[in-house]
């Protein structure tokens, strides 16, 4: 319970980060855990056509092919672009769950992920970093710079009463390194691209509902496994859009939403949420009860795009939908964002 109690963080940063805007920022979704092909886009959301991609093999229609779909997972990857001027860069947030599913979708949507300039990791959970496999073979390019939290490397597991524990795929630091990965740690704000895009780093905890996991999430000590509510490693990144206000992606939002919205400003100084997009835990009976004070709080916020996806679950997504009809859209593997200076 006291390691779940929110800590004072009261008013603003002390040292402010110079975050520098940006006239665009680009959004793919290339995993998430719902794919519709007959979504429909609009002036800022595009969506894949049905059918999408190279024809497979499939013996059982004429012809011998079939037109697959985007792959869908419990996971989570977005390229990010962000364009200054004439100048474009791209990083990759998460990788999704399994080996091969970031890559697929990559290739349907006919994306490259050699330019990808930089990764960042939001926490350690594997559904997050296991598609970090399908980035490194196509990429042929040593030494990429992946930023991390510290605690990314902790062992972690599921201890639900009346079932065999279940130990979590823990990420492995010899392994990336020997993949070429240029892996840096930090629990402090980073900034990338020429002081245009913010890793949060380690996220103060002020909301009074935002209490972290349930006591069957723990990590070993070093000596035994204990209840692991804070999920420390999580992060979030952030980009300011100039005269919008701050795109801000959470992986899963272990953090909490509004903390990690909060945390943002605070270290910004842009009092703005331009979108929210990604995870924000809200689904199981553990987090269900806080779902109405979430929603009541991104109602104060008022974010002109609204995309919740990953593990943010039916209640909550419908919940937000209702609260926020004109800026909640429905996520989807193979989705994009596409947001602009005024």
């Amino acid at each position: 319970m006291r390691a779940a109690t929110p800590r004072e963080a009261p008013g603003p940063a002390v040292d402010p980060i110079a975050l520098q805007p940006v006239d665009a920022v680009e959004v793919t979704v290339l995993v998430d855990n719902f794919f519709d092909g007959l979504l429909t886009g609009g002036e800022r959301v595009r969506r894949p056509r049905l059918g999408s991609g190279a024809v497979v093999q499939a013996a059982q229609f004429e012809g011998g092919a079939t037109l697959p779909g985007l792959v869908a997972e419990h996971g989570f990857a977005a390229l990010v672009t962000v364009r200054s001027g004439d100048q474009s860069t791209t990083v990759l947030f998460d990788s999704g769950q399994s080996p091969d599913a970031m890559a697929r979708n990559a290739n349907a949507l006919g994306i490259g992920l050699g330019d990808v300039h930089s990764v960042v990791l939001s926490h350690g959970h594997f559904d997050h970093v296991g598609g970090l496999a399908g980035l490194t073979g196509r990429r042929g390019v040593r030494a990429l710079p992946m930023v991390v939290h510290p605690l990314i490397w902790t062992r972690r597991r599921l201890a639900v009463p009346g079932q065999d524990a279940l130990e979590l795929p823990t990420l492995s630091q010899r392994a990336l390194a020997d993949e070429g990965y240029q892996v840096i740690e930090r629990r402090e704000p980073s900034l990338l691209l020429d002081g245009r895009v913010l890793i949060t780093g380690e996220v103060d905890r002020t909301t009074e509902f935002e209490r972290g996991m349930p006591p069957p999430h723990q990590a070993w000590t070093g000596t035994g496994w204990q209840h692991d509510p804070l999920v420390l490693d999580d992060q979030a990144l952030v980009v300011h859009v100039r005269d919008r206000g701050l795109v801000v992606l959470t992986g899963c939002g272990h953090a909490g939403a509004v903390n990690i919205v909060r945390h943002a400003s605070r270290l910004t100084g842009v009092p703005r949420l331009h979108a929210l997009i990604g995870g924000l835990h809200l689904s199981g009976p553990a987090f269900e009860p806080i779902i109405p004070p979430t929603v009541a709080a991104f109602a104060d916020l008022a974010p002109d795009l609204l995309a919740p996806g990953h593990c943010t679950g039916w209640r909550a997504q419908h919940a937000l939908a209702a609260g926020q009809p004109d800026a909640w859209v429905q996520s989807s593997s193979g989705t994009t964002y596409h947001l602009t200076a005024a």
